[in-house]
């Protein structure tokens, strides 16, 4: 089975890679953004024969290009960027490249490799989401926006492709907070805009007081909850649509939908 993963270098993606590459029957593709990340992971992967490792930084129309001589059997669309700030004040080049990343270039990687995968009615693509697509959070909207914008999307294609195939899976994956250092990035880079000139800046000592404390209290330091859902997503015949993990934010997303005013 060939599996390729976006946004390969670390955290959730990482953690389940060294689950995958265990079966050897599986040649595992790991794409990274920038070169110094394809060094690294180069490196890491150098005596494992069944990792093919390049570089594929998704907003790029070449890179993509690359994916179009490649037969994948699953794609795990990973890859994703995240600028924090509040929703009157926020940069708008920093709101295009959230959604450049995490909605337009990533449903162009989805279009590209489901054309062999419709051509041949077999394949699997499995989104990342998050659960910040259903709890939106103050100051990080934007990444809440296009995680909404996943859902919408994923769960579109879903019912789409099944007008033509039975054959064609199509998985959403909802993490909620888990320790990976992705979470601690999203929410400090607005302060480097924030502490100069903003309308909360008498606010930020307390805004981010508050931020640490929820981050202490929900992050997850074990990914087994999540990584053996996306191996599950994988490799089991009839996966669900939806994986979410861990289950303590899942109901807590279960009662935001329920008592959101």
């Amino acid at each position: 089975m060939n599996i390729l993963f976006t946004g390969a270098f670390s955290g959730i993606a990482g953690a389940t890679i060294e689950k995958v590459m265990r079966n050897k029957n599986n040649t595992v593709f790991l794409t990274v953004k920038t070169d110094e990340q394809l060094k690294n992971i180069a490196y890491k992967y150098k005596n494992k024969k069944n990792i093919k490792c390049f570089r594929l930084d998704i907003t790029n129309k070449k890179d993509r290009e690359k994916l179009e001589k490649l037969d994948i059997d699953v794609l795990v669309n990973n890859a994703a960027t995240c600028y924090g700030g509040s929703i009157s004040e926020i940069p708008f080049d920093r709101v295009r490249e959230n959604f450049e990343v995490n909605v337009f270039a990533s449903f162009e990687v989805i279009q590209i490799v489901l054309k062999n995968m419709i051509k041949k009615d077999k394949g699997r693509i499995i989104v990342i989401g998050s659960l910040a697509g259903i709890i939106p959070f103050n100051f990080l909207g934007v990444y809440s926006a296009t995680k909404a914008s996943v859902i919408t999307l994923t769960t579109t294609l879903k019912n789409e492709l099944k007008l033509i195939s039975d054959n064609i899976k199509v998985i959403l994956v909802e993490p909620g907070l888990y320790r990976t250092g992705f979470n601690q990035v999203m929410l400090e880079n607005k302060y480097d805009w924030m502490v100069k000139d903003s309308y909360f800046k008498s606010r930020l000592n307390d805004i981010r007081k508050r931020e640490n404390l929820l981050i202490s209290i929900l992050e997850k330091r074990n990914l087994d909850s999540i990584t053996n859902k996306i191996v599950e997503a994988i490799n089991t015949q009839n996966p669900k649509f939806i994986y979410r993990a861990p289950i303590s934010q899942v109901i807590g997303a279960k009662l935001y939908q329920i008592f959101k005013k």
